[in-house]
C-alpha cells in the first residue's frame, strides 16, 4: 500500500472517531503555502485543528511524538491562513490537537497537544 493511500485510510479512521465524539468536521486536507492541516473540525464553539498520526510500529517511538516543533509551526501558520481567509476573529477559541493511530488501530486522542506557534 503507498503512503498517500495509507494516510487516507488512518484519516478517515480519524475522522470516523471524531464524528463518533460529536464534532462537525469542516475540512480535510486543508493547505496553504505553510502545509497541511489533516482535519478541521469544530465542537462546542472551538475550532479544532486535528494531526493524524500512525505509526507502524512503536519501536521508534510514540505516533504523536512525529508532530515535532516544526511540524506544529506548520500547523500553526496553516490554521492561521485558514482562520483569516474564513473570516475567525482572534477571539474565536481554537486548539490543537493530535490523533495517534497505533498498530493494533487503537486511537489515542491528545487534546491540547500543543500551543499556537509564531
Amino acid at each position: 500500500m503507498n503512503n498517500r493511500k495509507t494516510g487516507t485510510e488512518f484519516e478517515d479512521m480519524a475522522a470516523g472517531y471524531i464524528i463518533k465524539y460529536g464534532y462537525t468536521i469542516l475540512e480535510r486536507n486543508y493547505s496553504s503555502r505553510f502545509g497541511e492541516i489533516d482535519i478541521i473540525a469544530y465542537k462546542d464553539s472551538t475550532l479544532i485543528f486535528f494531526e493524524v498520526k500512525y505509526r507502524s510500529s512503536i519501536r521508534y517511538g510514540e505516533p504523536a511524538e512525529a508532530v515535532d516543533v516544526r511540524k506544529q509551526r506548520k500547523i500553526c501558520h496553516t490554521a492561521l491562513i485558514y482562520c483569516t481567509y474564513h473570516g475567525y476573529s482572534e477571539e474565536t477559541p481554537c486548539r490543537f490537537d493530535v490523533i495517534a493511530i497505533y498498530p493494533d488501530k487503537s486511537i489515542r486522542h491528545i487534546k491540547n497537544a500543543f500551543e499556537y506557534i509564531q
